[in-house]
């Protein structure tokens, strides 16, 4: 029961310095160079690398994958990014599976994060194509431990297909 008489008491106030710090995060001192001496376009190899095909077929494709330590985070399980980033891209192969010539740009992702994934732990990812339209496709992708098959997240992926023009 909310008694209104009496307000709960005020929150304490943002520290803004400490939220700051957190994403201004100070690099070490050769960390800016390599920043800048990073390819063009380097994201999706940095993910995929390591990804190995077990199998492919119509509507799906399924990979096993070690987790390396460049894709852990601060609990060093693997990153929730990576794990995004491993649905989207897995995704997409199971679009082209499809026959479709291009797999389109994300219009909405969603990720369950269910258990972690630690350090050279092996994992299976599994993609599934839910629907491949001329306009839209929908993907579900699963990552699993692979010994135990105890899910680590679940995914959905909806792309854009884009319309060729008849101009």
């Amino acid at each position: 029961m909310v008694n209104s008489e009496h307000p709960p008491p005020p929150s304490p106030p943002m520290e803004f310095e400490s939220v700051r710090k957190y994403l201004e995060k100070t690099p070490k001192a050769d960390e800016p160079k390599k920043m800048e001496s990073l390819p063009e376009r380097f994201f999706d190899p940095l993910i995929m690398q390591g990804v190995r095909p077990v199998l492919i077929e119509p509507g799906r494709v399924l990979c096993s994958f070690r987790v390396p330590p460049r894709l852990l985070n601060t609990a060093n399980t693997l990153h929730g990014g990576a794990i995004a980033s491993l649905v989207d891209l897995v995704g997409s192969a199971a679009i082209f599976t499809a026959g479709a010539p291009f797999t389109g740009v994300s219009v909405e992702i969603s990720v369950s994060y269910l258990d972690g994934a630690v350090l050279d732990e092996e994992i299976e990812i599994e993609a599934r194509n839910l629907r491949v339209g001329k306009a839209v496709a929908v993907v579900s992708v699963e990552l699993r431990k692979k010994d135990t098959g105890k899910i680590i997240a679940q995914g959905r992926h909806t792309k854009y297909l884009a319309l060729t023009s008849k101009l």
